[in-house]
């Protein structure tokens, strides 16, 4: 048996994903929380499997990525999975730094639900079809082309722009636009720190 918690302000969202996860003959609703601080008392006292956990509760409460840690350190450590209708990169980033363990959206199919909950059970990640898809996209977007990283090498080096220009039979003004791609996929503004942000990532090889 799964034992869901549920942590939504909305009674009517609440009622929902009860009737939904209630169909589960191997799925417990064992809770419901109406704010965040609420749904990490629960977690310690009633030992969730998986909690299903909104982002945004009313006006003065805590956001849901605030008691992620929280909720994970409860005695039976339950998987969180984010269930919102917050579909930003920010938003699912800042959740799975936090420790979840899956991001949902509430227009999901019901079977996509009930297959999260069973996977978070089990240990793996579930994220919304949709998100991963344009994730995917993200990151392939950021990726640097062979003259971008031929480009970034030689400022690694300490290469000039004009010296650039001239090891790789560019202009001067070719090597200034493939420098600002590289800081917009880097997300950085200067050689230094796009240097420092590639070697961080193993795009380059540390010193």
């Amino acid at each position: 048996m799964i034992r869901v918690l549920l942590a939504d302000d909305h009674a009517i969202v609440r009622r929902g994903l009860i009737a939904v996860l209630g169909a589960e003959s191997e799925v417990e609703v064992i809770g419901e929380a109406a704010t965040p601080q609420e749904a990490v008392l629960l977690a310690r006292s009633t030992a969730p499997d998986v909690v299903l956990l909104d982002l945004q509760f009313g006006v003065g409460q805590k956001r849901g990525t605030d008691v992620i840690p929280a909720l994970r350190q409860a005695s039976s450590q339950p998987a969180v999975l984010v269930l919102t209708t917050y579909d930003n990169d920010q938003d699912v980033t800042a959740a799975m730094d936090a420790g979840a363990a899956g991001y949902l959206l509430k227009d999901s199919p019901a079977e996509e639900l009930v297959a999260a909950v069973q996977r978070a059970r089990s240990g793996a990640g579930a994220v919304d079809p949709r998100i991963s898809q344009r994730l995917r996209e993200r990151q392939a977007d950021t990726t640097l082309s062979a003259r971008e990283m031929e480009v970034l090498t030689r400022v690694a080096a300490g290469r000039t722009n004009a010296q650039i220009a001239s090891d790789l039979f560019l202009s001067q003004a070719t090597v200034k636009t493939h420098l600002v791609h590289v800081f917009d996929k880097l997300g950085v503004t200067s050689r230094t720190e796009a240097v420092a942000r590639a070697r961080a990532r193993g795009i380059l090889r540390p010193e």
